[in-house]
């Protein structure tokens, strides 16, 4: 039986994030367990919950990130390690959050080079589905319309639609590439906006999933020629296109863009795997919103960082019962955490990355 690991939850540092891996009913079920969890102080404020409410969940309380991660084997946390975070890890670590290595080489080759072992929530799979990676395309598909949304008032440079209309005037239209969890749920909310929407997705079944929201969605296979003729009249583009544990491939291209109606704008949730529009980037909530080609693009890489209390209550739910098997039985306890595994004893692992 492998030895049990003890849990750390420490404060994230990525810029504008809120979200904690654990709120402090899951990490009390854990302590019920018999699972040992430090939580870094103040960790959960930005999602609403105080270390007095992790002290009464069980949790000790670590006055800083050092004393957490000297204290604890497995660190669990939300999103990719940044500088601070890597100075801390070690090669004894076992490291658990969202990692998408594949646009991030150096990452990669920082977590090669101390050593560890990491595994990703948006690679562990289960029953043929992302079950870590599941809620948070819920929550970015749908924050992604209601910002979209807000960009197109002009105050903020759009080009002054109503997603839904009013009387008399017509409809704003929506294009969504990819008819997965995320981009099913940025259908639903602009569909229940009131606009018109068009979904694009290799997958019949997909389009069938997708049209069924609504009568006012079209899902459409995703040719090229295609989605070039639904841009020219689209007031909002959101990017959805996953490929698990790969770079996400660029399915609309500059030209494409350049298009567009002046105003229009761009959410590309898949921005954390390197985007699948020609002319996004990285960004984050402090500076989120750039123009290129005349089109306002949004390339936050953490969008459900944006409401951090329901993304961390809905991600905790789905995390508790692997982190329970993971430090209690190790991360080959069963096949959904060992196909995770992107980075093993400081090598790299991940098909996706040894092409």
């Amino acid at each position: 039986m492998a030895q049990q690991l003890k849990v750390g939850i420490p404060k994230e540092n990525k810029p504008m994030e809120g979200r904690i891996a654990l709120v402090p009913h899951a990490v009390n079920e854990l302590v019920q367990q018999g699972v040992p969890v430090v939580v870094e102080s103040g960790a959960g404020k930005k999602s609403g919950f105080s270390d007095y409410e992790y002290k009464q969940a069980g949790a000790v309380i670590a006055d800083s990130a050092q004393q957490l991660y000297a204290a604890v084997d497995l660190i669990v946390k939300v999103k990719e390690p940044i500088a601070q975070d890597l100075a801390l890890l070690e090669s004894r670590h076992l490291l658990f959050c969202y990692l998408h290595l594949a646009p991030n080489p150096d990452l990669a080759a920082a977590l090669c080079d101390i050593g560890l072992t990491a595994v990703a929530f948006e690679t562990v799979r289960e029953n043929g589905g992302l079950p870590l990676l599941a809620p948070m395309s819920e929550i970015a598909g749908r924050v992604a319309v209601q910002a979209g949304a807000h960009l197109l008032h002009s105050s903020m440079g759009g080009r002054g639609v109503l997603l839904g209309g009013v009387t008399g005037t017509a409809a704003g239209r929506v294009v969504i590439i990819g008819a997965g969890v995320a981009g099913q749920n940025a259908a639903a909310v602009a569909a229940a906006s009131g606009a018109q929407v068009i979904a694009f997705d290799r997958s019949a079944e997909a389009l069938k999933s997708i049209e069924r929201l609504a009568p006012n969605i079209t899902g459409l296979y995703a040719y090229a020629g295609a989605i070039e003729q639904a841009l020219q009249t689209a007031d909002l583009l959101v990017g959805a296109v996953l490929i698990p544990g790969q770079k996400a491939p660029h399915i609309v291209t500059r030209e494409m863009v350049r298009k567009m109606p002046r105003g229009s704008v761009i959410v590309d949730i898949s921005v954390d795997q390197g985007g699948c529009i020609e002319t996004i980037r990285p960004t984050d909530y402090r500076d989120p919103v750039y123009v290129d080609e005349g089109v306002l693009h949004m390339g936050v890489t953490n969008l459900p960082g944006a409401v951090p209390k329901t993304a961390s209550e809905a991600l905790s739910g789905a995390l508790l019962p692997f982190v329970g098997r993971l430090a209690m039985e190790g991360v080959m306890a069963f096949p959904a955490l060992s196909d995770g595994i992107n980075v093993s004893g400081g090598k790299i692992v991940l098909p996706a990355l040894l092409e």
